[in-house]
């Protein structure tokens, strides 16, 4: 038995060898069956069948793949339909794997039967609305974005680039409700950006038993004439429903300069196989569509051999060309073929839906397909009508926005993109938006109670039985509506409507949507511009406080006016400074300068003073001192310069000063202030301000009657109504303390208006060609009997902060010239001991030893330490021409020097300096 275990094994191995090498040719003969749900009466389900009868043709010419069977059912479109046509592949027909569905809801419902069935299902659809998971839809694969949300997306950045508020959605209508879901999620996408949908155009179905043109023709007379927004978003729609769409739309003129139109995938898609006829239709019209390479090899020969195929099979059709739902189908069954090469038990569908999964990166018609979570990865492609055909502008993914080449990832914005718009429309960008048509104007509301009725005045004219509306806020809209004319070349529409409540309660009528706008003195603040939109604003504000005036009653102190009490202490210190170091220097040598302390004080006093007027007579020896003087005398020339300047300014104009000089005043003795009730004023001075004695003041000619009578005793006005008050009542009142600054006056539209953009703009306008100001000069300026008088504060007085950089150069060539004095000084002194000490042995002695001979003197230079070797007289007579009493500078040789004083101090006569 032993001898045949050899044999045995070699027999055993033989026939493994046998079975492995013909288990390929076993499966290869294996016919694996393929169903395909589609609209074949549709554009997309010819393309689809084409595509994929090119497919199987390419792959069953090859030997080595295996044999695919097709089944091909017709859903027409319906939902019902897809699902008894799955049930009778699956059940009479065996199909491994189900391709097809080209609507979510043909998609969800196949999904669920193919589940149950453990059949994988290939999608071909790009209008899923949701991310899907492997959990929830295990046997489900798209050939496309798994979601419509990156179109969304996608569209709505447009919209955002382009700050367009209001958009209108166009979107074909099914019993299935899918396309509300789409407009669902867009809304929410436009609400994150600030704009919101105006107006959803809802047209039937192209099988609907209703007129589809008519229904179409009364939704786009609707929307011209009551809506604002012509930003048309086409985001859900057949081919057919959508070229009956742009023929209405041109008909009624929606497709001419400032319209703008948006095409979502579901109709871009048909542009590369649109008729040449239609595009005249939708000249300027954007496209999102899906982006696939039409420059390769693979591609190109697929799209000769599908033109080939689909001329013969639909010879009706006008374009042949290939879009993007032949390409999907052409793919996915090439990707199911990949699948099945590396699958062993092809009866096992299970794994066949694991396989297409596990595929990454190989090449097809619609590029590099990797499946990400069940999808595949696209790009969108943003394309521009024109002419006949369409030209590409760039390129936008989920992860890097916009670029306008591939590989460029979010470098550039749309805006920067070439545009041509409807109309012929190059040079600007389309403004979105125009007045209906239907004459309704514009509700604005009007402040009917203002303080100062030179802003705002309303009056009700008995004999022609109207309101009539008045004031330079009036003026101002009315010139910026004539603006509007000829810059926009648009009409506003508005009729003016009287609110009595407070500006606050204005601001939320326009929120709530009862005034469209409001035209008045309202202040621009950041609690009202979280409500409404203001405009740009076309006079500034703030506010101060306003208070009586009275006559300076000090007539006697006028002369101190002109300088600061620091000011006057600085003169005073510098002077005093200046005349101690001119004594010092001079009474050496001065006879001017010398005698009694009493004498030497008054003279060197008469000196200083005098010399403010420049009439000083004594006369300066020291060249010391002549420095210090010239400089003083610069100083003082302009001291008395400004001076004069300033005291004749304050004599010969009348001077008021304000009963109140600031608020903290106020605050501490609570004293009573008004404002007017209506505004935010009274709010800001007590939650700011912390003022707590408010009183209401409604009408301009209450103000002075409260400021006089007592009470109140300030007023707090914005600064135009100040401006107006304080011209109206000259040399009465005046401003004090700081202006505390807001946003100005403008016009409220509602957030979403896009008037406002246009009114800014004109607004700018008015203001760079000065109407505005002619405008402001006409209702605010000043009358002729208060041009020239002066209602302010008294004139500023000259301040330390004006002079301090003269003083300090007084100070300094005074320190400088003493210390150089006090230097020379102290030289002679010690020249001096050391002669007293050591005689003319002195003069003989080397640099060296008078060296050290000086450092000993200055270590003890203290008389009672440094005694004179013998006794000698060195201040008689008979000496003269050694030694006297001199200063550090020249004696004039004609000078009789008496007895020495106390603070002379005898040294060598020295050379002139």
């Amino acid at each position: 038995m032993s001898s045949y275990a050899p044999l045995n094994l070699i027999l055993v191995f033989l026939v493994s060898f046998i079975l492995t090498n013909s288990s390929t040719p076993i499966a290869l003969n294996q016919t694996t069956n393929i169903g395909v749900i589609i609209d074949e009466v549709s554009r997309a389900g010819k393309e689809q069948k084409t595509a994929i009868e090119i497919a199987v043709q390419k792959l069953s010419s090859d030997p080595r793949n295996h044999k695919l069977a097709i089944h091909f059912k017709n859903s027409k479109g319906d939902p019902l339909e897809a699902a008894s046509s799955a049930r009778d592949l699956i059940d009479k027909q065996n199909v491994q794997v189900i391709v097809g569905t080209d609507t979510w809801e043909e998609t969800a419902v196949v999904a669920k039967i193919g589940q149950r069935a453990k059949i994988p299902v290939i999608s071909l659809s790009s209008d899923t609305l949701q991310p899907l998971s492997r959990l929830q839809w295990p046997f489900l694969v798209h050939m496309s974005n798994l979601d419509m949300s990156d179109e969304i997306n996608c569209i709505a950045s447009i919209v955002q680039a382009y700050n367009w508020k209001r958009v209108i959605v166009v979107f074909e209508d099914n019993m299935y409700g899918g396309e509300y879901r789409a407009v669902s999620l867009l809304f929410e996408e436009l609400q994150k950006i600030g704009s919101f949908i105006e107006q959803s155009v809802v047209v039937p179905h192209y099988t609907s038993s209703f007129d589809p043109k008519e229904t179409i023709l009364d939704n786009l007379v609707n929307v011209l004439k009551t809506k604002q927004s012509r930003v048309f978003i086409v985001l859900k729609s057949s081919l057919p429903t959508a070229t009956r769409v742009f023929e209405e739309a041109n008909k009624l003129g929606l497709m001419g300069q400032d319209s703008v139109w948006i095409l979502g995938n579901s109709f871009s898609s048909f542009l590369d196989s649109l008729d040449p006829s239609v595009f005249q239709f939708m000249q300027g019209a954007l496209g999102v569509k899906t982006y696939y390479s039409d420059k390769s090899a693979q591609f190109l020969d697929f799209k000769s051999n599908f033109k080939t195929v689909f001329r013969s099979n639909y010879p009706k059709e006008e374009k042949f060309e290939p879009g993007i739902y032949a390409i999907r189908a052409y793919d996915s069954i090439e990707t199911i073929s990949l699948a099945l090469a590396n699958l062993g038990n092809l009866n096992d569908t299970e794994k066949l839906m694991d396989t297409i999964i596990a595929f990454n990166n190989f090449s097809h018609l619609t590029g590099t397909i990797a499946f990400q979570k069940e999808k595949l990865s696209e790009l969108f492609q943003l394309v521009n009508i024109i002419g006949k055909s369409y030209k590409d502008l760039g390129f936008w993914s989920p992860g890097s926005g916009f670029s306008k080449s591939l590989g460029l990832g979010g470098q550039q914005s749309v805006r920067q993109l070439a545009v041509n718009w409807p109309g012929d429309l190059i040079n600007r960008i389309p403004k979105g938006w125009a007045m209906p048509s239907n004459g309704k104007k514009m509700k604005i509301g009007v402040p009917d109670a203002t303080s100062f009725d030179r802003f705002v005045k309303v009056e009700w004219i008995e004999s022609t039985n109207e309101t009539r509306y008045t004031g330079f806020c009036i003026d101002v809209f009315e010139a910026v509506v004539k603006a509007l004319e000829e810059k926009y070349e648009y009409t506003l529409p508005y009729e003016f409507v009287n609110h009595s409540g407070s500006y606050g309660d204005m601001v939320d009528q326009v929120y709530y949507k009862n005034y469209d706008a409001v035209v008045g003195d309202v202040t621009i603040l950041y609690n009202r511009s979280r409500y409404v939109e203001f405009t740009q604003p076309f006079i500034e504000s703030g506010l101060s406080m306003v208070v009586p005036v009275k006559s300076d009653t000090q007539q006697a102190w006028k002369f101190m006016k002109p300088f600061t009490v620091e000011m006057w202490l600085a003169t005073l210190s510098i002077l005093l400074y200046t005349m101690f170091v001119v004594w010092f220097m001079e009474h050496q040598v001065n006879r001017e300068f010398r005698g009694p302390w009493k004498d030497q004080l008054g003279t060197a006093l008469w000196f200083t003073f005098s010399s403010l007027f420049f009439s000083h007579r004594e006369k300066i020896q020291s060249n010391h001192s002549k420095v210090v003087v010239m400089t003083w005398l610069f100083v003082v020339f302009i001291l008395t310069s400004s001076y004069t300047a300033s005291l004749t300014s304050i004599l010969t104009v009348r001077m008021l000063e304000p009963t109140v000089r600031d608020i903290d005043w106020l605050r501490k003795t609570n004293a009573p202030v008004g404002c007017d009730p209506d505004s935010f004023v009274g709010d800001y001075l007590t939650n700011v301000l912390k003022l707590k004695n408010i009183k209401n003041v409604s009408r301009q000619e209450e103000y002075p009657e409260n400021l006089k009578n007592g009470n109140i005793s300030a007023t707090f006005l914005e600064l135009p109504y100040q401006k107006y008050f304080l011209n109206e009542y000259c040399n009465e009142y005046t401003a004090v303390g700081p202006s505390y600054k807001f946003g100005g006056l403008g016009f409220i539209f509602p957030k979403d208006s896009p008037i406002t953009d246009d009114v800014s703009g004109a607004i700018l306008s008015l203001m760079e060609d000065g109407k505005i100001r002619e405008i402001e000069n006409e209702w605010l300026d000043a009358p002729q009997t208060c041009s020239s008088s002066n209602p302010g504060l008294e004139t500023e007085r000259l301040t330390l902060a004006s002079f301090w950089g003269i003083f300090l150069i007084s100070a300094l060539a005074s320190t400088l010239s003493l210390l150089i004095f006090l230097y020379r000084l102290l030289h002679n002194q010690i020249e001096q001991r050391i002669i007293s000490l050591h005689g003319p042995r002195w003069n003989n002695e080397s640099r060296w030893r008078k060296a050290v001979r000086i450092v000993q003197i200055v270590l003890s230079l203290n008389r009672n330490q440094v005694q004179p070797r013998e006794s000698t007289n060195e201040w008689a007579p008979q000496t003269p021409h050694r030694w006297e009493s001199v200063s550090p500078t020249e004696v004039p040789e004609h000078l009789e020097i008496g007895r020495p004083t106390q603070l002379e101090i005898p040294m060598r006569k020295m050379d002139q300096n």
